[in-house]
């Protein structure tokens, strides 16, 4: 029986009522805040469930402890243009409902968990993307994301006919110029005549970047139209417009965080996205409820990277998979990152 709930909340007045049985939005089978079982709960980024990447990736961590660990899973989504008391809001209802844990889906968590966390030290805390904000019941999920991207880069280099491809950042911030600059890195180390279009949708504090797909589409046209023929988008659900705009051109789209390829929103464009960069946010997410259910809850910087296969990249679609001197090269950089051959950098 399905017994995830979907909460739907828009500001603090509806995140403090986002936990009763008929809250707006939810889609359950069981009512939320019942006294028996194990619960654990997910805020999302911006974006929401349905983004086809970042979210959803976490979303498919949660399905799974929830069907492999009898969990009741709760997840809630944010609102536009939402500020940081908001979430203070959201994940102190999470809380008080007794879920644990509970899981800030993004960056733009941090300061909200730094300050709720305290509040409920018997709660263990998720924060997925970021370290700033620590503590003893906080849980650090990050990721190698530039090492993922430089696998992107390579491919995208071997594959190009116009030497000239293109990265689209949803919103310029420190965590989406690691994509860009293991990307760009891993192009001019296979080929340094091809060109690297770079272009960011929004700047903080409007993060609409990562979740209009209208921007995401305008942008990779633009790219195309400069003669790109790649387009690698770390831009959340705004990267599906960029996947659409890539795909009616004929030209190739490198997916992220999830296996876009397999996503279903994305099939009408499936067989021009040449892979994708992944983040295994999905293992982060049930192993961290895992360990809350095996009385030894992870605290501290958990860390993903190529060597744990907590990035990579995705190898879906047959038409990538056949070329055989690209992925190749693709496992040949793979190899020389974890054998710390190649130093992938951080930061553009």
């Amino acid at each position: 029986m399905r017994r995830i709930t979907r909460i739907a909340t828009v500001g603090i007045a509806s995140a403090a009522l986002a936990l009763s049985a008929t809250a707006c939005g939810s889609k359950t089978s069981s009512e939320v805040g019942s006294e028996d079982g194990a619960k654990a709960a997910i805020a999302y980024d911006i974006g929401g469930r349905g983004d086809q990447s970042f979210n959803d990736a976490a979303y498919a961590g949660l399905a799974k402890a929830e069907k492999e660990l009898g969990v009741k899973g709760t997840e809630a989504e944010p609102s536009e243009g939402e500020a940081d008391p908001d979430k203070v809001q959201r994940l102190t209802s999470l809380a008080r409902a007794g879920n644990n844990p509970v899981i800030g889906v993004g960056f733009a968590y941090a300061p909200a968990i730094a300050e709720v966390a305290p509040k409920f030290p018997d709660t263990t805390f998720g924060l997925i993307d970021d370290t700033s904000k620590t503590g003893e019941n906080i849980a650090n999920l990050v990721f190698n994301e530039e090492q993922g991207s430089y696998l992107a880069g390579v491919a995208a280099a071997k594959v190009t006919k116009s030497d000239t491809v293109g990265f689209i950042g949803g919103v310029e911030t420190p965590l989406i110029k690691k994509f860009e600059a293991g990307y760009v890195q891993g192009v001019t180390d296979t080929n340094p005549d091809v060109k690297v279009k770079v272009q960011y949708l929004t700047q903080p504090p409007d993060f609409g970047g990562f979740s209009k797909p209208d921007l995401g589409k305008a942008a990779a046209q633009g790219q195309l139209d400069a003669g790109a023929d790649v387009i690698y988008a770390a831009a959340g659900l705004a990267g599906s417009g960029s996947i659409e705009a890539a795909a009616k051109a004929g030209k190739w789209a490198i997916g992220v965080d999830s296996d876009q390829y397999n996503q279903q929103g994305l099939a009408a464009y499936k067989d021009h996205i040449l892979t994708s960069v992944t983040k295994d946010v999905s293992d982060a997410v049930f192993n961290l409820i895992k360990s809350v259910e095996d009385g030894e809850p992870q605290s501290g910087e958990i860390r993903y990277g190529l060597d744990k296969d907590g990035v990579g990249l995705a190898t879906s679609n047959p038409a990538f998979t056949e070329m055989t001197d690209v992925t190749a090269a693709v496992d040949k950089a793979k190899a020389d990152i974890i054998a710390g051959k190649i130093e992938v950098k951080s930061a553009p």
